[in-house]
């Protein structure tokens, strides 16, 4: 009963950690972190979804903070489109590659954080459910 806890415990705290660190500039990626658990423990679904969005929502944030503290002569690319989308765009900020990118612009443009926190959980929460349903159904 003990290890089971503690091998839970474990594969979440693994599963958080996997998922900030995918999300700021770092390489990296949580998928399969996320299915590992899920074949281990599909009994964690709802846990494992849940702190794998909170951790690559809060990694993301990081990112537009980073963002915030670039100087303003910095070109950055996707300006553009985060300037004319706003912070809906950040629906896309799980995209590998891309979405570092628009959260870094997001944060040099001095988006409201709290909508582009909102959208960026929105889209992570998305992903990794199509990820616990996809893989808890096989």
């Amino acid at each position: 009963m003990f290890t089971q806890f503690l091998t839970n415990d474990l594969s979440l705290c693994g599963l958080f950690i996997s998922s900030f660190l995918a999300a700021t500039l770092l390489p990296g990626g949580s998928e399969i972190i996320l299915i590992g658990v899920l074949k281990l423990h599909p009994e964690l679904s709802w846990p494992a979804l849940l702190l794998g969005t909170l951790g690559n929502t809060l990694g993301g944030m990081v990112t537009l903070v980073m963002g915030r503290m670039l100087p303003p002569t910095q070109q950055l690319k996707h300006v553009e489109k985060v300037r004319r989308y706003g912070t809906p765009l950040l629906l896309l900020a799980w995209v590998p590659l891309m979405g570092d990118a628009l959260c870094l612009v997001a944060g040099w443009l001095r988006l409201n954080p709290w909508y582009a926190m909102l959208f960026m959980a929105l889209g992570k929460f998305m992903r990794y459910a199509l990820i616990v349903v996809a893989t808890t159904s096989i």
